[in-house]
Order: C-alpha cells, then sequence, then structure tokens
C-alpha cells in the first residue's frame, strides 16, 4: 500500500514559519572571547598523530561530552560534498578509524572519491583539529575483532538499518530490529554485516587551532613531506596560518 509522503514547499513560507525564522536567535550578535593561551612550534610533537593524542587527552580529561566526536565530510565524484558526526574509534600512527556501513552515502562517496577531511570541534577548550587525506577500508579482522565489542542491541542495528535509504516508517525500522533481536537473543553472536566495516583515514595535513584573544588564533598545520630514508615513516613540516 502507498503512503502519503510529506511535501514541504520551498516557495512562500506558511505562517508557522514565518514565525519560527522571526523568532530565532540572532547569529550574529553571539561571539565568545578566547582564552589568551596560545600555541607555539616549540611546544608541538614531532607529527601529528602524536600531537593528537595530547590534545585528545586533554579534552578527555576536561569532561567533554563524546571527545571522540569528529564531522567527517566527503564529496563525490562530481565535487558535491556532505558531512554528518561520527565517532573516532581507534587512532595510531597509521591514522584515524572509523566504522559505518559501506552503502551509506559516505561509503558511496569513498568509493567514488577516497579525499575526506576529519574535525573534532572542542569548543569548551577553544580547539579544533582538521585532518585531510585518504580513506580505505581496514582488514575484516580488524573490523570483526571492533564489532565483537559492540553492545548487542547496536550489533543489531548494524543489520537493521541500510543507513543513508529511504525508509517508510519508523515502525518499518524497529519491525526489522525485533525480526533481528528474535533470530539473535542476547548472548548469541551476531555475525558481522559483509556490508559494515571500519576506514581508516591517513592524514596528509593536520592542523591544530587554537583560540586566542582578538581573534588572532593559533593556527598550525602538519603537512607532510617525504619519508624517511631510515625508519620508512611520514616527514612533516609545519606552517603557520593566519587566522
Amino acid at each position: 500500500m502507498l503512503q502519503d509522503e510529506a511535501v514541504h514547499s520551498a516557495d512562500a513560507p506558511s505562517p508557522d514559519e514565518t514565525s519560527d525564522l522571526l523568532s530565532a536567535p540572532d547569529p550574529s550578535s553571539m561571539r565568545k572571547h578566547y582564552r589568551a593561551e596560545g600555541l607555539v612550534e616549540s611546544e608541538l610533537a614531532a607529527g601529528p598523530y602524536e600531537q593528537f593524542a595530547r590534545w585528545f587527552k586533554d579534552a578527555a580529561a576536561a569532561g567533554l561530552h563524546e571527545p571522540n566526536a569528529m564531522i567527517v565530510s566527503t564529496a563525490d565524484a562530481a565535487g558535491r560534498p556532505s558531512s554528518r558526526t561520527v565517532l573516532l574509534k581507534a587512532f595510531d600512527a597509521r591514522g584515524f578509524v572509523f566504522f559505518t556501513n559501506y552503502t551509506s552515502r559516505k561509503g558511496r562517496e569513498l568509493a567514488e572519491n577516497p579525499y575526506v577531511s576529519l574535525l573534532f570541534p572542542w569548543h569548551s577548550l577553544a580547539r579544533q583539529v582538521i585532518v585531510t587525506g585518504t580513506a580505505e577500508r581496514i582488514g575484516r579482522d580488524e573490523t570483526a575483532a571492533y564489532f565483537r565489542t559492540r553492545p548487542h542491541g547496536s550489533q543489531l542495528g548494524a543489520w537493521a538499518s541500510d543507513q543513508s535509504s529511504t525508509v517508510g516508517s519508523r515502525a518499518e525500522l524497529e519491525r526489522a530490529y525485533e525480526e533481528l533481536a528474535a533470530r539473535y537473543p542476547e548472548g548469541e553472536q551476531v555475525p558481522v554485516p559483509p556490508h559494515w566495516g571500519g576506514y581508516r583515514v591517513t592524514a596528509e595535513s593536520a592542523e591544530f587551532w587554537q583560540g586566542r584573544e582578538n581573534r588572532l588564533h593559533d593556527r598550525l598545520r602538519y603537512v607532510r613531506a617525504g619519508r624517511n630514508g631510515g625508519t620508512g615513516g611520514p616527514l612533516w613540516r609545519v606552517e603557520r596560518l593566519a587566522p
């Protein structure tokens, strides 16, 4: 049976929509005076992953809500961008790892265009970390090892949701979940969905942004500059950017 679809006109707004727009706060009057402490080149770690570890530790110690939340931005083959908030689940000297449905919008876009940007918005610390690089799928063993650590309900959710596709109703989504819950009750192993797994983002650049007074923020960016002939690891140069 066909269901009625909600249609919203992009033309003249209704009286209710006009009221909502007029009653919204004015963003032009919202401003924050940032702290004076800054970031200098001599205090940076040798590479961006080590520097990220320092700042991530600070963010966690400060009690930020989900300090591992990051905005992942991708683009399709035509360059049309999209962004969403995703949770970082691992990082080391190889890169930053997150998990998702490979058939989701971001998964499809990464298949067409592996270039990606990660943004960690640690507002209460007046800090941001902006990573640009390329994403590639991690191995299935690594995906399976992480999948086993997820709560049972989250494992079922990875099967129940055809992420980014349209769904007829909330009831339809919950019905799919309930069917899976009956098939895989609590305590029974849930198989890893073949369409679900991790990506590792290898940094080409990583900017560390520290808010400063008078909008004269500190912006220090690591840029990949080849490889170390001895260790084979990446070499980095540091640039200071105008705020």
